[in-house]
């Protein structure tokens, strides 16, 4: 799902973070999203990285995620939650974030991406699950998110 998301084998650059998490999202049997992440220092719980494949996206499933997510860390005594995003890349993220009350807390330049990275970050005392909304499960054409995925459809 990682390749098909991000066009790289990477998920993250080490799994040995403390109270790592990672979570998948299922609609049906069929795998439709991910997402991964970790303690920092000063009460922060970063996620490193997540998505929902094309078919899925728009549902709610990047949302949930993200509720879980925000969920454990606080369960687990953080206080602060943070991710980042490339807008140029990924806008629902950047509008996401934006819709859940975080805030954009900084803003540099990947040199491997040549896109601009976006720092939200959002305090954990208010997490909470949302709604499940109807209709999840919306089928749509699917388009190749990578190069080389364009044979393997």
């Amino acid at each position: 799902m990682n390749r098909r998301l991000f066009c790289e084998d990477r998920i993250i650059n080490r799994f040995d973070r403390p109270d790592l998490i990672v979570l998948m999202a299922f609609v049906g049997e069929r795998a439709a999203g991910f997402k991964i992440g970790y303690g920092l220092e000063n009460g922060v719980y970063y996620s490193a990285k997540g998505g929902v494949l094309d078919p899925f996206r728009r549902e709610g499933i990047a949302k949930r995620l993200l509720a879980e997510m925000m969920i454990l860390a606080r369960d687990r005594g953080y206080n602060r939650f943070s991710f980042d995003t490339f807008p140029d890349i990924h806008v629902g993220m950047t509008a996401l974030a934006l819709n859940e009350g975080f805030v954009l807390t900084s803003v540099d330049y990947s040199d491997r991406l040549g896109k601009y990275r976006f720092r939200f970050a959002k305090p954990l005392k208010q997490a909470k699950r949302p709604r499940l909304e109807k209709g999840v499960n919306k089928w749509r054409q699917r388009r190749p998110l990578c190069h080389d995925d364009q044979n393997r459809q």
